[in-house]
């Protein structure tokens, strides 16, 4: 699914939500734990009951990796139990000299085929190209990140030459010092288009969504923190929508482990309801 087919289903269901598919082992309901393929029946139930309620699914791979040859097994068969009418995430987070990340690519949008990948930027251009090369595919660049240590790099002041500040929107101020993280969506907007790029924005950070969507108008933002960690739908929704949505709001924990019993699949149901049911009143 490429971003014009994830437009449409966003305005014919009416929201933007993203279930995420975090399942720790851990944390399922104790009568799946002794299941031979526990983490898979868990996703299966969670997607049956929320498919109706969103337009996207994001897998983060770190807890299917720590599971070792099975944990990938549960990956690959969550990703072709979701139906094609949503947006798949890989939330990979990979980033590395070019021919590694033209692997990590290869990994995740061929070998695993998903709609998107989330990268980080941190090693450049080289690092990154090799995602924008694939047609019909979004990478998902992190952007500002709601982390308590977000601070230690995100919010540093950089210098900027003068004579790109013909680069610069309008919503900042051309006489104060850039921030990293302006600097760094100004930069990777030039890499891409808003049809192959996409970037992290994290809820929590919602005082900062007016100034991120000057600087991307056009773009999608993946916004996670909703939910658990307290980021506001309203918030986000007022700062971060634009004609075609542009936003994917991220739930987690909220709707995949709104209940540790039995009943864990139709309270899942309900809170993605709910979500979507908001969303309604925002678009």
């Amino acid at each position: 699914m490429n971003i014009t087919a994830l437009v449409k289903q966003i305005k014919a269901k009416k929201n933007y939500l993203c279930v995420g598919l975090d399942t720790d082992l851990a944390k399922i309901p104790q009568h799946l734990r002794q299941h031979p393929d526990a983490v898979f029946e868990f996703n299966k139930a969670i997607i049956d009951a929320t498919k109706d309620y969103c337009v996207s699914y994001k897998i983060n791979t770190a807890f299917y990796e720590s599971q070792g040859l099975k944990g990938w097994e549960a990956m690959e068969k969550t990703l072709h139990y979701i139906p094609e009418t949503h947006f798949t995430i890989a939330d990979a987070k990979r980033g590395d000299i070019g021919n590694t990340s033209s692997q990590y690519a290869k990994t995740f949008f061929e070998t695993l085929p998903f709609d998107a990948v989330t990268v980080a930027p941190y090693m450049g251009e080289d690092s990154v190209r090799p995602f924008l090369e694939y047609e019909d595919k979004v990478t998902i660049v992190l952007g500002l990140t709601s982390n308590k240590g977000s601070q230690d790099f995100q919010y540093l002041a950089v210098h900027h030459k003068q004579d790109d500040l013909s680069l610069l929107p309008h919503i900042i101020d051309a006489n104060r010092p850039r921030l990293l993280f302006e600097e760094v969506l100004i930069k990777i907007a030039q890499w891409g288009t808003p049809d192959n790029l996409m970037f992290v924005i994290g809820a929590t950070q919602a005082s900062q969504l007016e100034i991120i969507r000057g600087i991307l108008p056009g773009h999608f933002l993946l916004v996670p923190g909703v939910g658990t960690q307290g980021g506001s739908l309203k918030e986000v929704s007022e700062y971060g929508l634009n004609k075609d949505a542009g936003l994917l709001v991220n739930v987690s924990r909220a709707v995949i482990y709104a209940s540790g019993g039995e009943d864990f699949a139709v309270k899942a149901g309900e809170a993605a309801k709910a979500y979507a049911d908001e969303m309604k009143t925002y678009l």
